[in-house]
């Protein structure tokens, strides 16, 4: 941490905690037979990059879920499943950024949706009684909400610009590799967190 001065966190995976099989299971029981596939296919067809990135409504990526879903399945049904995946804030993780935030910059930088972005906020309103992530961080970015998604250089650029922050004086924390790869081609300094470890084994 020498000469750190800031520290960008990922969310999922680093500060909440994620399992996408529950999603996967979810849109099953929906009647999507083989989710994954889907993902593949929406991928290359930019629903998830576009939904992801402000490009699309939440209602253009509910409409065509339906598509694929059971007849009769409701948005609040495909909602709830695409929720799935999110689980807990725990505290420990959550102290810790009040702590580190008196002593540095803290910003969060994460790749979301609109549907995600109502949903954590609600699991931390309801679990911890805090309207909102934001408020462990000087500033909270959405990849939805900036139209930009890592691990495009223009993402971290954008928030370093935005900040006056010194790559060089800043840390880069998150879970998957291409995110970090991203992050030190503009030479943020970085640390990719691989699981058991949680930011409690980095900042003890």
């Amino acid at each position: 941490m020498k000469g750190i001065k800031h520290i960008i966190f990922d969310l999922g995976g680093v500060i909440i905690n994620l399992d996408y099989q529950l999603t996967y299971k979810a849109f099953e029981n929906l009647g999507v037979k083989e989710f994954t596939s889907l993902y593949n296919q929406f991928t290359l067809n930019t629903l998830f990059d576009d939904l992801e990135t402000g490009k699309v409504e939440p209602e253009v990526f509910l409409n065509e879920m339906q598509q694929h879903t059971a007849p009769g399945t409701t948005h609040q049904q495909i909602i709830d499943a695409w929720n799935a995946m999110l689980l807990d804030f725990p505290l420990r993780r959550l102290q810790i950024l009040q702590q580190l935030r008196q002593h540095y910059g803290l910003y969060l930088l994460s790749n979301t949706n609109a549907i995600h972005l109502a949903a954590f906020n609600k699991i931390l309103q309801d679990s911890r009684g805090i309207p909102s992530l934001a408020s462990f961080f000087d500033k909270a970015y959405y990849s939805h909400l900036i139209g930009l998604r890592k691990p495009e250089k223009e993402t971290y650029q954008f928030v370093l610009e935005e900040n006056g922050l010194d790559p060089a004086e800043t840390l880069f924390i998150d879970d998957t590799l291409p995110n970090i790869e991203g992050a030190q081609a503009v030479g943020l300094q970085t640390i990719h967190l691989l699981p058991p470890k949680t930011i409690a084994d980095i900042f003890k």
